[in-house]
């Protein structure tokens, strides 16, 4: 029965409102009234179950590094790359996991004999084991680009961030000095300074990559830093009285460090790929080094008739640097939000 003390309006309407012990039903007319409640039922639900991104109003949201270890996760570019890494990275370390022989062991009776049994890739021209020094080759590769990538990243990182936090005749001078190392051609560059070097070891090699590495890295540190300065969290700490090397390293640094990772990831594989062009030259690793660079020099020769010397090596330094450039993109569109 209708309650006397609250009024009814035309059609049942309750211009009152429902007792806090009465529930709110839909119309049925589809009118406000019905929107509203659709509304807030919306409202509930996001706020009982959470945000579709999986975080919670108890849970902490994530910060950006683990939301990117979170997407690396689930794409398979960045764990084929990785596994394709790590393999590169134990056998340039123990080589004798997957190779028994000598690579610098060699026989001229066998010399650019094919494939046959224990030896599956064949032999080189003067009759050494074309699979084992391609197995060995990995170390050298390995060794100048992850040498290489860490001193141009730590160097380029160091005096890009300097310039770009402190700016003034700083930031103008590293411009400059910047613009005349990238005016040097790599290669013609390689075959200058490393012709009057005599040593056999990858530390002049590493050296020239560092030398002529660091300003791209420089640059990209520098506009990272200029962006990540001009933020509202770095001025607060600025106004509450910070130092420049408390904002430098707790602020700045740890949000503008994702780009040079990127690009470092990336330029890794292409150091790998310059420092075979170079002892394909002659100017880089020389022998006795074990090198797939040195390798593809000596097989360039005999392609014809025993193409197989060539085939492995560079195959091996195709992949290599495939890896890193996967990694590098992965890495790339997991930093990036704009890429999400």
């Amino acid at each position: 029965m209708p309650d006397p003390e609250r009024p009814e309006g035309p059609g049942g309407y309750d211009p009152v409102g429902p007792r806090p012990h009465e529930a709110v039903s839909p119309t049925g007319q589809g009118g406000p009234m019905d929107l509203a409640l659709q509304e807030a039922e919306s409202v509930e639900g996001i706020e009982r179950d959470g945000p579709p991104g999986g975080t919670g109003p108890g849970e902490k949201p994530r910060s950006l590094w683990s939301d990117a270890w979170h997407q690396l996760r689930r794409n398979p570019v960045f764990i084929i790359s990785s596994l394709m890494i790590l393999f590169l990275v134990i056998i340039s370390i123990w080589p004798q996991l997957i190779a028994s022989g000598d690579p610098l062991q060699c026989d001229l009776s066998k010399s650019q004999q094919g494939s046959s049994p224990g030896h599956p890739f064949g032999y080189d021209t003067q009759g050494c084991d074309v699979y084992t020094r391609t197995v060995y080759g990995a170390r050298a590769s390995i060794t100048v680009g992850v040498c290489a990538t860490l001193g141009a990243a730590s160097l380029g990182s160091l005096l890009g961030g300097l310039a770009g936090f402190f700016g003034g005749w700083s930031d103008a001078l590293l411009s400059r000095v910047a613009d005349i190392f990238f005016g040097i051609p790599v290669v013609l560059g390689g075959l200058v300074f490393l012709s009057v070097v005599t040593s056999t070891t990858v530390w002049p090699v590493v050296g020239f990559i560092v030398l002529l590495g660091w300003p791209q890295i420089a640059r990209i540190g520098r506009g990272s830093v200029i962006t990540a300065k001009q933020n509202d969290y770095v001025q607060a700490a600025r106004a509450l009285g910070a130092g420049n090397s408390r904002m430098m390293l707790r602020h700045v640094a740890p949000n503008a460090i994702a780009p040079v990772i990127v690009v470092a990831t990336i330029a890794l594989g292409t150091y790998i790929a310059l420092e075979a062009t170079l002892s394909f030259l002659g100017v880089g690793l020389r022998p006795p080094t074990v090198s797939w660079g040195i390798d593809i020099s000596n097989a360039a020769s005999q392609i014809r008739n025993a193409p197989h010397m060539l085939l492995w090596p560079a195959g091996a330094l195709s992949l290599t640097v495939l890896a890193f450039i996967m990694l590098g993109d992965a890495v790339r569109d997991a930093l990036d939000p704009k890429l999400r």
